[in-house]
């Protein structure tokens, strides 16, 4: 489109000066414009660098919104340094060192501008610039979308970011922008992001979503205030706060997020008020470091879609909720380390898979008229230091109500368990306690159950309707040596008119007639029961042969040496197959493996493909995949674990079991939990089980050097190692190549030696996903392909097919 001509309309009264009049460029008409003139613009393309230095408005023609393209070909397309009205322009930047629109002196206001560019940010109010900025759209996928800075402030009304390849806005330097009803999706980084001393950001009715950073990132000392936004599905954190950072949600809404919804850490404070947290991958609020504090009121956190606490609180972290709901997630609160503490109100935690409350590590947690129902675990104080309150609580339909262990020494008071599955109160090794006026009704086991003689302290509880007995005082009771043993005051339980020390005519101690296993008196067991007889099922299709198998394996990128290792292995089980055949004598072979490597070497397809090839050689019966953790092995009680471990065997059985981050079952501070026990019952299962299922662990090299140096009865049921190297930059052009195949794209001229560099530069830190990293490079490219395609108005197959270099997202 030809550039046209330039009209401005003199509204002033002078006789002396009339500018009423066309002129051919922008630039002449700004010249000749005074305070107050209207400079309507004709349709066409402007190559200029406009500077609005007075107090005009500049627009687009009537009803002509978009057909005013400011596009010169480089520098900053529009720069305000005036209270002028900016009114229905496209605006295109092209130079990576300069914003499209650059604001920088008085209150103008941008009325529904379209910003499209590859700039270093499509709209940047700097300095004493308070614009009001109203439905404007900005599509910058090479920089920030909008940034305010260096004290810049103004309100942004109804905006859009639809790209970015940073943060979608970027509040820096003392900035103090105001968002309402803005929109902002589609960033390569965060959402929206304040850092440094003095910046300040305030968003109403903001929507942030599809970024692949964090949702809000607020650090170094910023404040920020949402008001009923909704952040959600971000790649990253959905909130991120860090360093003396200080953010207020009220109202909000945020889900659908793979990691944490909301992480805070270095004294950083948060405040939520009637805001909910649901569908995220690992914590819903994760609170560290000393000063650190989060005040949580009337919210709502619900729906945990990982294996992870909704509320995580460590290293000298304070949390307070008060008037929350905590529901339907594996863990709802987890308090951990010296000095981390959490407060809680008039809340209800309820639908746990796991632990309600779990105090460890000498960490500290109140807990005020509460609510904890259906967990596996009411509350557990697991160790030495570890404390608090519960005061006047319910704990209604728990498996067990309160656990205490390990020299841990909370107040209960006022407490009522009603109709635990297993144990009202449950103290053991070493734990302590003090129980005053609790109350324990319909349990299907004990009330009170207290073993290996702990010094636990009773005082006016009362137990009713318990089928295994009220009180029952194992290796130990109240009328036992003073330094061993419960203490009980006045208890009384609906068995008998009560329990005190001095002597009576009935038992002081209710006790079951005969004394169960170790796991028949432990909270937490589960019951095996006989699976049914199912009637042998019609033969099935058969499986494929082992050189098909070993083909797919073969079309795998890369992993040479591993492909090498597992034909080798499996040359060496088929020839021992057809010797035996022949009756000679077989080396025996053990099956088991140890996989080393960087998440995303292809350890888990591998694993997959061996138990197909153990499975058509005979060797297994069905070789199935069963993939687990720690998570999947570890219970919260003695002997729990070992089931767990049991039922993930009978899981693989007739195929292999692949442990991932198996080094986790051991961590360096191994006396925190039962991982030992997962690995005594793995060694004897692998034992007991060897000819039924093929065991493999996996994970980072040096970390499982550690866990089988100091596990030598497991390092010797394996019997090797086979290491999956990093992918260099060739093999994951390769990936690219396939992925783009299979989505039916095709990589245009420069785009493999582009993806070639790309992957040479890239840092091969933690972050560094190997194949994963390739799969969401070509993922990322199409995102910026679609970017692009879409401003074409009628783009042919090759447009909606090539992958340019310039498609490729930013170096991380």
């Amino acid at each position: 489109m030809a550039q046209g001509t330039v009209q401005v309309t003199h509204t002033g009264t002078s006789r002396w000066r009339r500018r009423t009049g066309e002129y051919a460029s922008l630039a002449a008409a700004l010249e000749a414009a005074a305070d107050g003139d209207v400079l309507t613009i004709a349709p066409g393309t402007y190559r200029e660098n406009l500077v609005v230095q007075r107090a005009v408005t500049l627009r687009g023609p009537e009803g002509g919104q978009g057909s005013v393209r400011i596009a010169p070909a480089d520098g900053v397309p529009l720069t305000v340094r005036a209270s002028a009205v900016v009114q229905d322009l496209h605006v295109e930047g092209q130079d990576a060192a300069a914003p499209a629109v650059l604001v920088e002196d008085g209150t103008p206001e941008l009325l529904g501008l379209r910003v499209v560019a590859r700039s270093a940010s499509g709209i940047e109010v700097r300095g004493s610039a308070r614009p009001t900025v109203r439905r404007c759209t900005v599509d910058n996928p090479a920089g920030v979308g909008i940034a305010v800075l260096d004290g810049g402030g103004g309100v942004f009304e109804e905006c859009e970011v639809v790209a970015a390849g940073q943060a979608g806005v970027a509040v820096r330097s003392g900035a103090h922008p105001r968002l309402e009803r803005c929109r902002v999706h589609h960033a390569a980084g965060s959402g929206l992001t304040a850092t440094g001393e003095g910046s300040a950001l305030e968003a109403v009715g903001c929507e942030v979503y599809e970024v692949r950073g964090s949702g809000v990132q607020v650090t170094g000392r910023a404040t920020a205030h949402l008001t009923d936004c909704d952040v959600h599905r971000t790649t990253g954190d959905g909130v991120t706060l860090d360093t003396d950072a200080v953010l207020t949600l009220a109202d909000c809404r945020i889900h659908d997020i793979p990691e944490n919804a909301v992480d805070l850490r270095s004294r950083s404070v948060l405040t939520l008020t009637r805001t909910t947290v649901r569908q995220f991958g690992r914590n819903g609020l994760s609170v560290w470091d000393p000063g650190t504090r989060v005040d949580a009121n009337q919210c709502e956190i619900f729906d945990s879609t990982g294996d992870y606490p909704a509320v995580w609180v460590s290293d000298g972290a304070t949390a307070v909720l008060d008037s929350c709901r905590v529901h339907d997630v594996p863990d709802a609160l987890f308090v951990l380390d010296r000095g981390s503490r959490a407060d809680v109100v008039d809340s209800d935690l309820s639908q746990v898979r796991n632990t309600a409350v779990s105090v460890s590590d000498g960490a500290t947690a109140q807990l005020d008229d509460c609510r904890i129902r259906d967990a596996a675990t009411g509350a557990w104080f697991r160790d030495h230091g570890s404390g608090g309150t519960l005061n006047n609580c319910t704990l209604d339909g728990n498996r067990t109500g309160v656990i205490v262990t390990k020299g841990a020494d909370p107040t209960i008071e006022r407490c009522t368990v009603d109709s635990p599955s297993e144990a009202g109160v449950y103290v053991s090794a070493g734990g302590r306690g003090s129980f005053l006026g609790c109350r324990v009704t319909g349990s299907a086991g004990y009330g009170f159950h207290v073993i290996d003689g702990c010094r636990t302290t009773l005082r006016k509880c009362r137990t009713e309707r318990c089928a295994r007995g009220g009180y029952e005082f194992a290796e130990g009771g109240p009328d036992t040596a003073y330094d061993s043993g419960p203490l009980v005051e006045d208890c009384t339980s609906d068995e008998s008119t009560g329990l005190a020390a001095s002597a009576a005519p009935e038992p002081v101690v209710q006790t079951a007639a005969q004394s169960p296993g170790l796991l028949g008196s432990i909270p937490g067991q589960r019951t095996m029961e006989q699976e049914p007889l199912i009637a042998a099922a019609a033969p099935s299709e058969p499986a494929r042969t082992s050189q098909a198998v070993l083909g797919e394996l073969d079309a795998l990128v890369g992993l040479d040496s591993v492909k090498r290792e597992v034909r080798a292995l499996t040359d060496m089980i088929e020839v021992g197959r057809r010797r035996r055949r022949a009756g000679l004598k077989a080396a025996s072979v053990k099956r088991h493996l140890v996989f080393t490597g960087s998440p995303g070497t292809g350890k888990t397809t591998v694993a997959r493909l061996y138990g197909e090839i153990l499975a058509s050689l005979g060797v297994l019966d069905k070789g199935h995949l069963v993939e687990v953790s720690r998570v999947d092995l570890v219970g919260e009680h003695i002997g729990s674990t070992a089931i767990r471990t049991q039922e993930a065997f009978q899981r693989a059985h007739g195929g292999v079991l692949f442990i991932d981050e198996a080094y986790a079952l051991s961590p360096e501070d191994a006396g925190r939990d039962f991982g030992k026990e997962a690995i005594d019952t793995l060694v004897k299962l692998m034992e007991d089980q060897r000819e039924a299922v093929v065991v493999i662990v996996a994970g980072y090299t040096a970390e499982m050097e550690r866990f089988l140096s100091v596990n030598p009865g497991v390092a010797s049921r394996f019997s090797r190692t086979i290491t999956f190297g990093d992918y260099g930059p060739g093999e994951l052009l390769r990936i690219v190549e396939q992925q783009a195949d299979e989505h039916e794209y095709r990589l245009g001229p420069g785009t493999p030696e582009a993806l070639t560099a790309y992957f040479t530069k890239i840092p091969k830190g933690p972050a560094f996903g190997n194949g994963r990293t390739a799969r969401q490079t070509f993922e990322a490219m199409v995102e910026r392909h679609a970017s692009r395609v879409a401003q074409l108005s009628d783009p042919s197959t090759d447009d909606l097919t090539l992958l340019y270099p310039e498609d490729l997202p930013e170096l991380p």
